[in-house]
C-alpha cells in the first residue's frame, strides 16, 4: 500500500504503527464511508465495545427493523443485540478484508467484545469467545477479552484454540506482562502439537488517558492542599505525564519479551508478535494537545485505536517521529517521582481497571434496557 507523505496518518505506517477506528456504525459501513476512510485516512482496523454499540444502536433508527424482526422471532434483548453486533462486525470484517489480505494477516482486523459481565468468569469467557468467533466466521475477526486475573487463562485457551484475541482493559505493566506470556504459552502449545501458528493474531490493548484522568486528579488535589511552593510545582509538573510513561514502560517490556529466546523459536515457526495497542487515546483534558496520546506513543509493531475526531485531528496537524522509546529512563523517572510524591501507580491502575469493568457493565445493561424499550415501542 502506497504511503502519502502529505498525510501524517500514512507517515505513521512508515514508523510501523497502524491506526484503528475506535467505533462502529452500520450506516458508516453500508454507505461506503468506512471504505473511504480506509482509502483516505490509512485505517487498518476497527474496534467495538459495549459503549460504542450503545451509542450506535440506541441513538439511531438504523437497527429498528432488525429489532422488530428479532422481537417477532421471540428473541431476548441479549439475543437481539448479539445478532445486531455480529452482523455489523461481520460486515466491517468484509470491508477490511483487502487490508488483511494485502498485509498477509498483519492488519485489517475488527474486534467484538465478550459480555463485560464475564470479566471474572474464565469458562464463560472461553465459551462466549468461541461462539462469537464461529458466528462472525471471518479470519480477520478479533474477540476482545478483558485482561483481568480470570481473563488470562481464557485468553491463553482461546488463542490455543485458534482464535484471534484482543486483550482489553490493560492498565498495569504487570497485567500486560501476564497476557504477553499467555500468548506465548498458547503458541508454544500449538507448536508442540504440530498446529500452525502463522494465522494466529493478538493485540494487547493498553489503556492510556484514563490513568491520567485519575492520577491528575490526585496530583491536583494534593497541589491545592500544599503550602510548599516547591511541592506545588512538582505535583503540577507531573500532570499529563504518568499515563504516557506507564505505556512507554510497557513497550520496553514488549521489546524484551518479544526478542527473547522463547519468542525467537516461535518467530521461526511463523508466529506474529502480539502488538501493543494504545487505547483510550483521545485527550480528555482540554488543556492538553488534542493528539497528545498519539504523538507520544509512536513506534514499531504498535497500534493506536482512535475515535474519528482524533483521527481527523491527527491527519490535520499530527507530528510524526518515533517517540515510544526515545527516552526510556525519563519514563521510569516520571513514575519514580509520582511515587516519591506519595502516590501509588498500582493503586491508580487497580482503580481504573475496576472502574473500566463497571463502566462497560453499565453500558451493556443500558444497551439491553434500551433494546427492551425499543421492543416495547415496536410491539
Amino acid at each position: 500500500m502506497a504511503t502519502n507523505g502529505k498525510n501524517p496518518l500514512y507517515q505513521l505506517l512508515d514508523q510501523g504503527q497502524s491506526v484503528w477506528l475506535d467505533s462502529i456504525q452500520r450506516k458508516q459501513i453500508q454507505s461506503g464511508e468506512l471504505k473511504q476512510l480506509i482509502d483516505t485516512m490509512a485505517l487498518r482496523g476497527e474496534t467495538s465495545n459495549p459503549s460504542i454499540f450503545e451509542k450506535a444502536i440506541l441513538h439511531s433508527s438504523d437497527y429498528d427493523e432488525d429489532i422488530r424482526t428479532g422481537n417477532a422471532q421471540g428473541k431476548s434483548a441479549a439475543e437481539i443485540f448479539e445478532k445486531l453486533s455480529t452482523d455489523d462486525v461481520r460486515a466491517a470484517c468484509d470491508v477490511f478484508r483487502p487490508v488483511y489480505d494485502q498485509t498477509n494477516g498483519g492488519d485489517g482486523f475488527v474486534s467484538i467484545e465478550v459480555s463485560p459481565h464475564l470479566a471474572h468468569d474464565t469458562q464463560g469467557t472461553i465459551d462466549e469467545a468461541k461462539r462469537l468467533w464461529q458466528t462472525v466466521n471471518r479470519p480477520n475477526l478479533m474477540v476482545k477479552i478483558p485482561g483481568t486475573q480470570e481473563g488470562v487463562p481464557a485468553i491463553e485457551e482461546s488463542l490455543y484454540q485458534g482464535l484471534n484475541i484482543n486483550i482489553t482493559l490493560l492498565f498495569a505493566v504487570k497485567a500486560y506482562e501476564q497476557v504477553a506470556w499467555a500468548f506465548i504459552r498458547a503458541l508454544e502449545r500449538r507448536v508442540a502439537e504440530g498446529k500452525p501458528i502463522t494465522n494466529i493474531a493478538s493485540v494487547a490493548s493498553f489503556f492510556v488517558s484514563r490513568i491520567d484522568t485519575l492520577a491528575d486528579k490526585w496530583l491536583e488535589d494534593a497541589a491545592k492542599a500544599s503550602s510548599d511552593p516547591q511541592r506545588y510545582e512538582e505535583l503540577r509538573d507531573l500532570q499529563g505525564k504518568v499515563a504516557i510513561a506507564n505505556a512507554q514502560i510497557a513497550y520496553a517490556r514488549f521489546k524484551e519479551i518479544f526478542s527473547g529466546v522463547l519468542w525467537q523459536k516461535l518467530g521461526a515457526e511463523g508466529g506474529h508478535v502480539q502488538r501493543p495497542l494504545w487505547a483510550s487515546t483521545s485527550t480528555k483534558n482540554p488543556a492538553y494537545r488534542d493528539v497528545l496520546y498519539v504523538e507520544t506513543l509512536i513506534g514499531p509493531h504498535t497500534i493506536n485505536t482512535l475515535p474519528l475526531d482524533t483521527i481527523r485531528a491527527f491527519a490535520d496537524h499530527g507530528v510524526v517521529k518515533r517517540t515510544i522509546d526515545a527516552d526510556p529512563q525519563a519514563a521510569h523517572d516520571i513514575i519514580r517521582r509520582f511515587e516519591a510524591a506519595g502516590f501509588s501507580l498500582d493503586a491508580v491502575t487497580d482503580q481504573v481497571l475496576k472502574e473500566g469493568v463497571e463502566k462497560f457493565n453499565e453500558a451493556f445493561d443500558q444497551l439491553l434496557a434500551g433494546i427492551e424499550k425499543k421492543r416495547a415501542a415496536i410491539t
